[in-house]
């Protein structure tokens, strides 16, 4: 078999957008609650099969970020949520968790700053999905590290 070189790549003449982030889930009912109810996210749409919802799209409070929510096909189990963890940023993060708290939800790590600057909480979703809360301010779409001081004006 003729040794043949891989493909060169193009280069990238389309600017692409990430669209959505697609959640399995065992129960949409469920699901929205947590995503829509408590956490704020705006109810785009939802599909129902056998007078069930097994599709649901949710756009963020601020922006256009949206994600999906999908009931997991009968029968099939869901994999394990080790790889991937989403995260939803939030200025009144401490009110937040204090407000989830109080509707059942373990927050596994109350709202803490972080070496890179942003404070963080960690919970996970009724399926188990990791989920981070955060407030990054001003550091949102800077290089990770600490804040960095103003000088002081000159007189």
């Amino acid at each position: 078999m003729p040794n043949r070189k891989p493909p060169t790549a193009k280069k990238q003449t389309q600017k692409i957008s990430f669209n959505h982030a697609m959640i399995y889930v065992r129960d949409v009912t469920r699901a929205l609650r947590f995503y829509r109810d408590l956490l704020g996210l705006k109810e785009l749409e939802v599909f129902q099969y056998d007078s069930h919802p097994v599709y649901a799209r949710l756009q963020s409070a601020v922006g256009t970020t949206t994600i999906a929510l999908h009931q997991v096909e009968r029968g099939k189990e869901l994999p394990p949520f080790d790889s991937i963890r989403l995260y939803f940023e939030v200025k009144g993060l401490d009110a937040l968790c204090k407000s989830l708290q109080a509707e059942g939800v373990e927050i596994a790590q109350w709202p803490k700053p972080m070496p890179w600057g942003w404070t963080h909480a960690y919970l996970n979703d009724p399926d188990g999905h990791e989920v981070s809360l955060y407030w990054a301010g001003a550091q949102r779409l800077r290089k990770s590290g600490p804040p960095k001081k103003k000088r002081a004006a000159a007189k």
